[in-house]
C-alpha cells in the first residue's frame, strides 16, 4: 500500500512522494473516524463521519502503485508467484503485529464479548490463527469474539486488507492483461454497481462503509468497493498525463479532510443524499486528488521530509490503531462519557498511535521486510510497494 517504488528493471521512473504523503494523512483521518464512533449511536449522529471513504481512497491509491509498478514487468516475465511474494512480504508481517497487538487489548478487556459474557482462551486462540491468515470469520460464530459480526474481531480494519489481497489476485490473475479500453468498460461497470449499492442503501445503514462484516450485503458491497477503486487506480497509471500544479501536497491534503470530516447528509427519509455523496467522493473527487498529486512535486526538503515521514508511518498506523480504539469504547461506554469529557484521551490516542506507528515500522515492519526480502527475493530485492 506504499508509493514506494523501486524497480529493478529501470531506474527512470519517479517517485510519487505526494502520494505517499496523502495516504499519511487520509490514515490519520481514519483515527479520528473510529474515535466518534464512540459518541455515535448511528451513523446519522456521528459528527466526524466520512472517514470509511478513506479505504477507496487507499483502494485507488493501491490501484495506481500497483500498475506503476508491475504492469511493465509482465512484460518481462514476472510470475505470478514472485508478484505474490512482494505482496505479501510487503503487507503481512504487520497484519501479524496487528493481530498480536489485538488480542493483547481483548485480554486487558477481560477477555469478554461487548454484551459481557466470557470468551474461552481456546476460542481466542482459533480466533488469532484466522486472523493471522486473513480467514475471515462468520457472524455468530465462536470465532467472532466480540459478537458484533466483524470479520476481524481482534483487529477489525484487517477487512479492508482482505479486500486487497483479493484485488492484488484479481489483478495478477486476469486484470493485467486487460486492454485500456476492457479495462475501461470493468471501471465504468464497477462504478455503476458502486453507485447502485449506494444509491438503493444496499448496506441498511446509509452509507458506502460495508465489507467489515460478513452479513447481509456486505461482502458484495465490499468487492464493489474494491473492484472499482482498485481498476480505477490501474486505468489512471496507464493513461496518466501529469499537468502543472503548486502546492499539490497541501491543496490535496485539505481535500482529503475535508471530505472525510462531512457529517453524515440527510436523515432516515432521505438516505439518498449520502449514497449520492459517497458515490461522487469514490468516483469523482478521489480519482481526481490521486491526480493531482501525481502531478504535483516537493519543491523543498521540508515538503519531503513530511510526505516521507507520512507515507512511511501510513500503513503501520492504519494497522495498528485500532486495538487501542476497542479498549477506548470499553472505556467510554462502560462509563456513559461524552468527547468533552475524553477529548484529551483522544488527542493522547492520536498522538500516541502515529509513535507507535513509528516505532513498530523501524522496529519491527523495516528489518522483517528487509529479511524476507533478502531471503525470498535475492535476484531482485526491492521495496516496490
Amino acid at each position: 500500500m506504499s508509493a514506494k517504488i523501486s524497480n529493478p528493471f529501470s531506474t527512470s521512473k519517479p517517485h510519487y512522494e505526494i502520494l505517499d504523503g496523502l495516504r499519511g494523512v487520509a490514515a490519520l483521518m481514519v483515527i479520528w473516524y473510529h474515535v466518534f464512533e464512540a459518541f455515535a449511536t448511528s451513523p446519522l449522529d456521528q459528527r466526524f463521519n466520512h472517514g470509511y471513504l478513506a479505504v477507496d481512497f487507499f483502494f485507488i491509491l493501491s490501484g495506481f502503485v500497483v500498475g506503476y509498478a508491475y504492469d511493465d514487468r509482465w512484460k518481462r516475465n514476472m510470475g505470478i508467484k514472485d508478484f505474490f511474494k512482494r505482496r505479501i512480504i510487503r503487507l503481512h508481517p504487520m497484519v501479524i503485529l496487528g493481530v498480536l497487538l489485538g488480542a493483547t487489548a481483548f485480554f486487558l478487556q477481560g477477555s469478554e464479548k461487548w454484551d459481557g459474557s466470557h470468551v474461552s482462551l481456546s476460542m481466542v486462540m482459533i480466533a488469532m490463527l484466522l486472523n493471522l491468515f486473513l480467514l475471515p470469520a462468520i457472524p455468530g460464530s465462536g470465532p467472532e469474539i466480540r459478537g458484533n459480526g466483524e470479520m476481524y474481531p481482534l483487529n477489525g480494519p484487517n477487512w479492508s486488507l482482505f479486500f486487497e489481497y483479493i484485488g492484488n489476485i484479481l489483478y495478477a490473475l486476469f486484470i493485467h492483461k486487460l486492454s485500456t479500453k476492457a479495462l475501461t468498460a470493468l471501471v465504468v461497470a464497477s462504478g455503476i454497481g458502486l453507485a447502485s449499492f449506494a444509491l438503493f442503501n444496499l448496506s441498511g445503514y446509509g452509507h458506502l462503509g460495508v465489507g467489515w462484516t460478513l452479513a447481509d450485503y456486505n461482502l458484495p458491497g465490499g468487492f464493489l468497493r474494491v473492484l472499482f477503486s482498485f481498476s480505477m487506480g490501474l486505468l489512471m497509471s496507464r493513461v496518466f498525463k501529469p499537468v502543472k500544479i503548486r502546492g499539490a501536497f497541501w491543496i490535496c491534503s485539505a481535500l482529503i479532510v475535508a471530505l472525510l470530516s462531512v457529517p453524515h447528509l440527510g436523515n432516515e427519509d432521505s438516505l439518498w443524499m449520502n449514497g449520492i455523496y459517497d458515490s461522487l467522493c469514490i468516483i469523482v473527487f478521489f480519482p481526481l486528488i490521486v491526480y493531482l498529486g501525481a502531478s504535483g512535486q516537493t519543491t523543498d526538503k521540508k515538503s519531503s521530509a513530511i510526505c516521507k515521514f507520512m507515507g512511511d508511518i501510513s500503513y503501520p498506523v492504519y494497522v495498528v490503531h485500532y486495538p487501542s480504539m476497542y479498549l477506548f469504547y470499553s472505556w467510554v461506554w462502560d462509563n456513559g462519557l461524552t468527547f468533552g469529557q475524553t477529548w484529551h484521551v483522544a488527542a493522547g490516542l492520536f498522538v500516541g498511535n502515529i509513535v507507535l506507528a513509528y516505532i513498530c515500522l523501524k522496529c519491527y515492519d523495516e528489518p522483517v521486510r528487509k529479511y524476507l526480502t533478502g531471503r525470498f527475493q535475492s535476484s531482485h530485492k526491492s521495496n516496490a510497494c
